[in-house]
């Protein structure tokens, strides 16, 4: 299935919408994305972050209120890693509400409204960005911190 047609799929089978609106919202979605020429590529044709692009364009066309990235840069290469925390970073700064799992610790300061800490599956720490990297209460997250910065 090319990445136009998996973009389209869930909108037209879920949300009823037509062919011709879902096409619609889709190249609108790969354009904003920045993958706009790969709308009829096959996944394998497409590098991780293209990849991880088209994922992010397919779950827009959904229209959701709430997104969750779980570690959308762990397994691609460091210039890769730039165009897909673009992306989430231009979705942030629509006012997207968005759950960000991530070890990009530089990217989650810049982006988020509040940061949560977890440790051993538990949360540790929680609180805006400035207070959990530059004044956490926890030990451990003091520890975490520190390595990070």
């Amino acid at each position: 299935m090319s990445v136009l047609d998996n973009i389209i799929e869930a909108p037209r089978r879920v949300l009823g919408q037509s062919k011709a609106q879902a096409m619609e919202v889709a190249e609108a979605l790969l354009a904003k994305v920045g993958i706009a020429d790969k709308r009829h590529a096959y996944p394998a044709q497409l590098s991780g972050g293209q990849q991880q692009r088209a994922a992010i364009a397919r779950t827009l066309a959904m229209q959701p209120k709430v997104i969750l990235f779980d570690e959308p840069t762990s397994a691609l290469d460091p210039e890769m890693v730039q165009e897909v925390l673009g992306v989430i970073r231009a979705l942030a700064e629509e006012g997207r509400t968005m759950l960000l799992v991530t070890h990009e610790m530089n990217f989650a300061r810049q982006v988020s409204s509040e940061v949560v800490f977890l440790h051993q599956g538990m949360v540790e720490e929680q609180g805006t960005p400035q207070q959990v990297f530059e004044n956490p209460l926890s030990a451990r997250c003091k520890q975490f911190m520190s390595s990070h910065r």
